[in-house]
């Protein structure tokens, strides 16, 4: 888009400052961030970002959360006499023709605008020190919204369902809409995922027995997910649009799932898929020490299981994309997705060979 079009849509936001410049930051895969740059020393730069309502349909619900979620961690943070607040939780405007809103609709477009968090940083990869700092920082995000006034909504129905994403795979491998079912390595794949699907649904089956709750949970906690300070201090939370309720393995597992893996979720070489046994421990030492106040026995027995469900979660989600026609993630070549869902599937591979290491350490910290 051009810088005019730009401008005209962050004009929509009740900001300070003049605009001088807007640019693409981060490199995102499912909404559109922008760096928007102010004239005035005294005045913030914002981040600009436009929603993909394909993911998020309900935009209103996805802000609403976001408000409730932002409003009472603030609350926490000032009560807890935290300083810098502004860098520890993120701050949206609002909408310049509707004060109540925090986002603004531009030709049929929903955009929304935060402060920039200045002298930041993201991750794409941790070692052990962070890992700890991330768990501690996600673990207290769950505790500190443990007690939030207001139901969330959920802003992706399903989301970390394992029955439906099962089911969503089923129903494309049925339709097959893009031929690419018969391939060999789909074929291979698939035998992999259907001898593991029973058990990876377990935590279905445990909240409808009712011994699994759920909490309000982030729902997408990578790596790059977290803002660290230059001194490698966690400053807050951001990505915010999947918060909802859930249960606690999808903050848990989701982070190890890329934080432990020691390459990317999309490496073409499987061989240097790996699972960091360091960087599992470091994480759940973290977790525990700032969420294990809050968590049930039956939660903290399980997470072994978490480490290993979000790996084949989102191998089996990588497939049903690569079988849907890539429809879903940004993709860089024709068998992104599937290279996606072969690294994940090979990850899940190398966390089953640590899986006695796990238990063993889990059943540690229960000890303690």
């Amino acid at each position: 888009m051009e810088q005019n079009e730009l401008k005209n849509i962050v004009s929509h936001f009740a900001i300070r400052g003049t605009v001088s410049e807007i640019k693409p930051l981060g490199a995102g895969l499912i909404n559109d961030t922008l760096l928007v740059t102010t004239a005035e020393a005294d005045a913030p730069n914002y981040v600009l970002q436009r929603v993909n309502t394909n993911v998020f349909p309900d935009v209103d619900l996805v802000m609403r959360n976001i408000f409730a979620v932002t409003t009472h961690i603030r609350k926490k943070l000032e009560a807890a006499g935290e300083s810098d607040i502004d860098r520890k939780v993120l701050t949206f405007m609002p909408s310049a023709d509707d004060a109540t809103k925090l986002y603004a609709v531009v030709d049929g477009q929903y955009w929304r605008m935060m402060i920039f968090i200045e002298d930041a940083v993201t991750k794409q990869a941790v070692n052990p020190d962070s890992s700890c700092a991330a768990g501690k920082a996600f673990g207290r995000f769950q505790a500190m919204l443990a007690d939030i006034p207001v139901e969330l909504g959920e802003t992706i129905k399903d989301f970390h369902n394992m029955e439906f994403r099962l089911q969503q795979l089923r129903e494309v491998i049925a339709k097959d809409p893009v031929g690419r079912v018969a391939e060999p390595e789909v074929q291979a794949m698939l035998k992999e995922i259907d001898a593991r699907a029973e058990y990876m649904c377990k935590a279905e089956r445990m909240g409808r027995e009712g011994v699994l709750p759920k909490r309000v949970c982030h729902c997408d906690t990578k790596v790059n997910n977290m803002m660290f300070d230059r001194q490698d201090n966690v400053l807050c939370v951001i990505d915010l649009d999947t918060v909802m309720p859930n249960f606690i393995f999808s903050d848990y597992g989701d982070f190890l799932r890329t934080g432990a893996n020691k390459v990317a979720e999309d490496n073409p070489d499987m061989d240097a898929v790996c699972f960091d046994v360091d960087i599992f421990k470091a994480f759940t030492e973290g977790y525990l020490a700032s969420a294990g106040g809050f968590l049930t026995r039956v939660e903290i027995e399980n997470l072994p299981y978490a480490v290993k469900l979000f790996p084949y979660m989102q191998c089996v989600r990588f497939l049903w994309d690569y079988l849907s026609g890539d429809k879903y993630w940004k993709c860089q070549y024709d068998k992104h997705n599937f290279v996606r869902a072969n690294n994940q599937l090979h990850l899940l591979f190398s966390i089953e060979k640590h899986e006695p290491e796990m238990e063993a350490f889990i059943d540690a910290c229960l000890k303690q």
